[in-house]
């Protein structure tokens, strides 16, 4: 056997193993496709096409990754050769048998670069997908036309068009790979190329599209584009997906076309903001070189739905939790709505039976606070209010350790008066989930006046390991969500006042990409909380200030929202209607003020949400409580339904004219 190691390019490398040409891309962290890559590739092609002594070649990544998709350092910069579709057809079309072995994640340009192998063995921690929806472009090297060919359109349309990843078993079932070795997978992939030797390879691209169910097409495209809001590639992957039968030059042709036409759209740049932007917020100013404490048991205090949920994000990261309620009739319910919930969990496969064993094992439920005494980290979701959140942090202190961190889930109040009530207020910051607490991505990391920096490392390392997107935010009321929001729903109370109706502006913001209209929100999630803390606000309002009374008179009237059967809509049998009752209220109040009323249109009324928001965001910013533009759009995205396809707020007003 002969294994002297080839340069390629710096970041590929070959060895010749009993004729069978192993090439290994080694461009950390995550092996993307930069020209130094593809380039290295095609050295490899020409070597293994220029030496009979080589029967065929297979194709693998370094460490745990095959090839994590594009190299974002090329983003924005003017293309280098070789690209990526002359790569593959260079691979496709090699004489001699090329195996890809997936040695880890194949995303992207990575599962496009497999396709083009003429056969794929896979580990079984293997994840395959074609997400670049998500970043408002369509695959560019072949991936809309060799997909279908190899699992047909449905199945192609549900993973392009919803760019989700696939884990082996799944992709194997679909015939995306061919095998599957939990062991030894370079020597599987080994023994498929010399089992290829000397046969005519097979080629994706020449395979025919299999027969399709014109239902099964219907129902597939039905659901991506119902999901797509408006936005413009899911659209069109499905319809490069659906004419995959044409010859594969033609397909290839239009894909990239197609892909290059979307990667200069307005949707693509507001979706490459998002994902720089993620990538921005986990830098933190003054945290480099911090270490976090040790957590692995976290105390949760209320366990009511928000409370609940915390406990099983929690569960689900592996940590021990310790639940605490007011006595032990109201622990064990909530160790009982804790159960249900993971319950919920195994019946939707998204945990196994031993996962659910597992995470029943670390929870516990107690009446004690004492019992909290072995928590790292003690979480709280009582109810807000500040005299009932200081009493319990008083109660706290003396039961957890001194190095043990406190943090407080309020939405609205200041959690810096809630630290200075305690013994160490370092050790106090707020951690602020979104409903539900297991399935909202977004987390707020609350930096008070005197939390130390380890503190704050620790709730990010947190955060990070319940697999959440933490934005850090100063104090203020409603910190950064809630502030935009709070700014939000104040302009669109006035463009009520000024002429607009509930259902004119729920319909503009819908058509903008909202999942779905913000008095329509209100209603689902009930008027009386809002309308609580209004009533507490009204000592302090300043009387110079706009302030809109329709909700007010809705709540006075009995319509809290759905719960209600009426709230902005009336909802006979369940179904939201515009509610002529509403629409009287609205003009009463108007009429009171003097105010004539006048017609907007859609573009007017998402304009001024839009300024609204912008403005408030502009604020935080100047004030620090928001360290970057791009964390208020994260905030607005993943907690409050932004579409993400327009960028966020902050991104959003700076694309419009002013």
């Amino acid at each position: 056997m002969e294994a002297a190691a080839i340069l390629f390019s710096d970041a590929v490398r070959g060895e010749i193993h009993d004729g069978v040409l192993v090439v290994t891309i080694d461009n950390p962290p995550v092996n993307a496709l930069s020209a130094d890559v593809r380039a290295g590739l095609v050295a490899a092609l020409d070597r293994a096409g220029g030496d009979a002594g080589i029967l065929g070649l297979l194709i693998t990544g370094a460490g745990k990754t095959f090839i994590g998709g594009a190299d974002i350092r090329e983003f924005g910069q003017p293309p280098a050769e070789p690209n990526l579709p002359t790569v593959i057809e260079r691979i496709e079309h090699s004489a001699k048998p090329t195996v890809a072995a997936i040695n880890g994640a194949a995303l992207g340009g990575g599962l496009e670069v497999a396709l083009g192998c003429h056969y794929r063995v896979a580990s079984s921690a293997t994840q395959m997908g074609l997400p670049e929806v998500k970043l408002g472009i369509v695959p560019g090297a072949g991936g809309t036309q060799r997909l279908p060919r190899l699992i047909g359109i449905p199945a192609s349309i549900d993973l392009i068009g919803s760019g989700r990843s696939v884990k082996a078993k799944e992709a194997h079932e679909l015939g995306l790979i061919d095998e599957i070795a939990d062991a030894g997978l370079q020597e599987a992939a080994l023994a498929a190329v010399r089992r290829n030797t000397g046969q005519d390879p097979r080629r994706t691209g020449q395979l025919a599209v299999p027969a399709t169910d014109s239902a099964a097409v219907e129902k597939a495209k039905t659901r991506i584009l119902a999901k797509a809001r408006g936005q413009q590639a899911p659209a069109q992957a499905v319809r490069l997906v659906e004419a995959a039968a044409r010859p594969l030059a033609e397909g290839m042709a239009d894909e990239r076309a197609t892909f290059l036409k979307l990667r200069e759209s307005s949707e693509a740049a507001a979706l490459r903001h998002v994902f720089f932007g993620e990538r921005q917020a986990s830098k933190v100013e003054d945290l480099e070189g911090v270490s976090p404490r040790p957590v692995e048991t976290i105390g949760i205090v209320g366990l009511g739905l928000m409370g609940s949920g915390i406990a099983v994000a929690a569960l689900a990261a592996g940590y021990r939790v310790i639940g605490l309620d007011r006595d032990d009739e109201a622990a064990a319910r909530g160790g009982e709505r804790i159960l249900g919930l993971l319950q919920k969990n195994l019946s939707a496969r998204r945990i196994d039976q031993t996962a659910f064993d597992a995470q029943e094992t670390r929870l516990s439920v107690t009446a004690a606070d004492a019992d909290l005494a072995l928590c790292d980290l003690v979480i709280e979701a009582v109810f807000d209010d500040l005299g009932v959140k200081i009493d319990l942090f008083r109660r706290l202190d003396k039961v957890i350790r001194p190095d043990a961190i406190l943090a407080t889930n309020t939405s609205y109040l200041n959690p810096d008066e809630i630290a200075a009530a305690t013994a160490h207020p370092e050790r106090v910051l707020g951690l602020h989930f979104f409903s539900p607490a297991h399935v909202m991505r977004l987390l707020e990391v609350v930096r008070c006046a005197r939390t130390a920096p380890d503190v704050l490392a620790t709730g990010l390392a947190v955060a990070k390991r319940l697999r959440k997107l933490a934005i850090v935010t100063g104090v203020t009321e409603g910190f950064i969500g809630n502030s935009i929001f709070s700014a939000y729903r104040r302009e669109a109370e006035f463009l009520l006042e000024d002429g607009a109706l509930p259902h004119e502006i729920d319909a503009a913001l819908e058509d903008y990409g909202f999942p779905m209209g913000l008095f329509a929100v209100y209603d689902m999630a009930g008027l009386d909380i809002a309308w609580a803390r209004r009533k507490r606000q009204a000592v302090t309002r300043d009387p110079s200030e706009r302030y809109v009374e329709i909700a007010d008179r809705l709540c006075e009237a009995g319509r809290l929202g759905q719960k209600a059967g009426r709230g902005w809509y009336a909802y006979p049998e369940g179904k939201r209607q515009v509610d002529p009752v509403v629409t009287e209220i609205i003009a009463q109040c108007r009429a009171s003020k003097g105010i004539t009323p006048r017609s907007f249109t859609a573009t007017e009324i998402v304009d001024r949400l839009l300024a609204a928001m912008a403005a408030e965001g502009r604020k935080l910013l100047e004030d620090g409580i928001a360290a970057r533009e791009s964390d208020i759009d994260l905030v607005m995205i993943n907690g409050y339904g932004f579409p993400a396809h327009k960028g966020g707020p902050m991104f959003a007003a700076a694309q419009t004219p002013r």
